[in-house]
């Protein structure tokens, strides 16, 4: 297998998941299943929220945002450091 590719044969490495709660949590145990590294943001209101804890790495973004908003800004989402970006991928 090639580097560059998961275990499944994607050529993703990290995948981010803009959701919190539950969804979030079921999108890492998927990408932890098919051999991806996962990147979870938060908004400062969120900063215990378990899907913080679940991804490999996570980010504190829109402190200028509403909590809500936070996750819908595609700017910041695109400042991470992973390849595809749900939920709207």
């Amino acid at each position: 297998m090639r580097a560059d590719m998961c275990a499944t044969g994607c050529k993703f490495k990290k995948l981010l998941a803009a959701n919190r709660g539950e969804i979030a949590i079921r999108v890492f145990r998927a990408a932890k299943e098919l051999g991806m590294r996962s990147v979870a943001i938060y908004s400062p209101a969120d900063r215990l929220a378990q899907h913080r804890y679940r991804a490999d790495e996570s980010f504190c973004v829109g402190e200028k945002n509403t909590p809500v908003g936070a996750y819908l800004d595609y700017e910041v989402r695109s400042m991470t450091p992973a390849d595809p970006v749900g939920p709207d991928v």
